[in-house]
């Protein structure tokens, strides 16, 4: 019984971290988000990253982060999505922490981050 207790308890707990998380979107989703006009995409990779490629679109996180209620759009609803450099990266959180304390309510992770999208051989932009 103990053990149970103690299994249930470590699941609660680790369920309660996951909590924080954004959910994650597809690359196949983002593209369609794209070529709707109804994603803002954040890159979190630094500016030097960003200008060799990103999702197209997107705006890089480093150069405005300290305007970035005047980037994303007015609707707080719109969809976000924040991705930095593959599944294991977490430094998307940044951006996507900013865009909710800004109130935006649909936040998304792209985890596939742009080496997901390189490795799906979708095209980049480059330079800023």
């Amino acid at each position: 019984m103990k053990k149970l207790f103690a299994l249930t308890a470590s699941l609660m707990l680790a369920a309660s971290l996951y909590a924080g998380e954004f959910p994650d979107i597809s690359i196949t989703e983002v593209k369609s988000a794209i070529s709707s006009g109804k994603a803002t995409i954040i890159d979190v990779n630094g500016t030097e990253s960003f200008d060799k490629g990103h999702v197209p679109s997107a705006i890089n996180f480093e150069a405005s982060q300290k305007k970035l209620a005047k980037v994303l759009p007015k609707d707080k609803n719109a969809l976000i999505i924040a991705y930095c450099g593959g599944p294991k990266c977490k430094a998307y959180q940044a951006a996507a922490q900013a865009a909710e304390k800004l109130g935006y309510k649909n936040v998304k992770h792209m985890s596939a981050g742009i080496s997901g999208w390189l490795q799906a051989g979708e095209k980049t932009e480059k330079g800023g």
